[in-house]
């Protein structure tokens, strides 16, 4: 029997009730837990985030080589187009990045607490053969 049940990602902000709300709407999720510091949201993909309160919380400044990346969230997408309106339309903003190197075509985002995300196209699957 495992020990860990399940694990939860938790970004640190400053309004953890508009930061999950940002996240719920984006994943077609549920808001499945909350109390006055913490609240937590699972995806419609099963994927659980939280967020926690932390009135002294500063954004990342990735890209920028002064602030490494911390971390960050990686989502896969079929319509890099759609997504990025929804992103957008939900208070998120495109981060300026150079084209990612290798096969996937991806593009970077940041919450509106500034923690940034990618937008990853999955690539299409090819056809069974023979």
């Amino acid at each position: 029997m495992a020990l860990v049940k399940a694990g939860v990602v938790v970004l640190d902000c400053a309004e953890p009730e508009k930061l999950a709300e940002f996240y719920r709407e984006f994943l077609d999720g549920e808001r499945t837990a909350a109390s006055a510091n913490l609240v937590e949201i699972r995806g419609a993909d099963g994927i659980r985030l939280a967020f926690r309160r932390d009135a002294n919380a500063t954004p990342p400044s990735w890209p920028r080589p002064e602030n490494s990346l911390q971390a960050h969230l990686d989502f896969l997408v079929e319509d890099l187009d759609e997504a990025e309106r929804r992103v957008v339309g939900l208070g998120g903003r495109p981060i300026e990045t150079k084209d990612a190197a290798g096969p996937y075509e991806e593009r970077g985002y940041a919450d509106p607490a500034g923690h940034s995300f990618t937008l990853r196209l999955v690539p299409p699957a090819a056809p069974k053969q023979g």
